[in-house]
């Protein structure tokens, strides 16, 4: 097995008397796709706010490619190398496709102060922005408004910006939520032709889609680890029907 690039180890985060995550423990091999499923309440995003330092675990540890990051914000673990995409998208609808991604690679970038004014992108930064338009696939709506894209391409955009800065861990909350069987086939595309440079977590309720995409599925319940298999064995996991897609009616 690779070295793990993500250890989590009894991650709890807790809301008053509430565990949303009660003792989490999981090791992401680098390069490995990893699908974490649930029914709804289950905990998934919540542990997803915390390996990106949205949301500091009540107890526990996280590590990243051998740093401990458990108490590490979002920027500093950006810096890392560890990336997320949100359910909902979260552009600037007023900028061009181009703007948006100059934005996204400007936070991490010693010159985030040259965001105030005409953006100058030089050739490097010109090429890492053409290289992750064209891996989702809009490279030719660069210059268009994201206020005039579909649906679709704004959610194509919101993996382009999280791909911009080159990760190493990229975490996609729910990718394909909102769209349609055509755009959830190209976003699947996307997801699967990524370099396996890149480690992929993702949380989808498509369970059709998920299952497609990935090498190992964690199925969590009421914030635990219910059970961790690959694609073929969770489709036929009893307890995984049971709280995942509900008892039989006449069961």
């Amino acid at each position: 097995m690779s070295e793990p690039i993500l250890t989590l180890s009894d991650v709890v985060v807790a809301f008053d008397a509430l565990r949303a995550v009660d003792g989490v423990s999981m090791t992401v091999p680098r390069g490995q796709r990893r699908a974490i499923i649930g029914p709804n309440g289950a905990g998934k995003t919540t542990l997803f706010n915390a390996i990106a330092g949205m949301l500091p675990p009540t107890g526990g540890r996280i590590a990243f490619d051998g740093h401990d990051v458990t108490r590490l914000p979002p920027h500093r673990r950006a810096q890392l190398g560890v990336s997320r995409t949100f359910q909902i998208t979260n552009l600037f609808p007023r900028l061009s496709v181009q703007d948006n991604m100059v934005l996204a690679l400007r936070g991490r970038s010693p010159r985030k102060f040259s965001l105030f004014g005409t953006p100058d992108v030089d050739s490097a930064e010109a090429q890492q922005i053409a290289g992750a338009l064209d891996a989702v696939r809009i490279a030719a709506r660069a210059d268009v408004a994201v206020r005039d894209l579909s649906y679709g391409e704004q959610r194509q955009l919101e993996i382009a910006l999280s791909l911009v800065t080159a990760p190493r861990l990229l975490l996609l909350d729910e990718p394909a939520a909102g769209l349609s069987p055509s755009e959830r086939s190209m976003v699947a595309g996307i997801i699967r032709s990524l370099d396996r440079d890149i480690t992929v977590v993702l949380i989808e309720h498509d369970m059709d889609l998920a299952l497609g995409l990935v090498d190992l599925v964690t199925c969590m319940f009421e914030g635990r680890v219910l059970v961790e298999q690959p694609p073929d064995e969770i489709r036929r996991n009893k307890q995984v029907q049971e709280v995942y897609l509900g008892r039989p009616r006449h069961a």
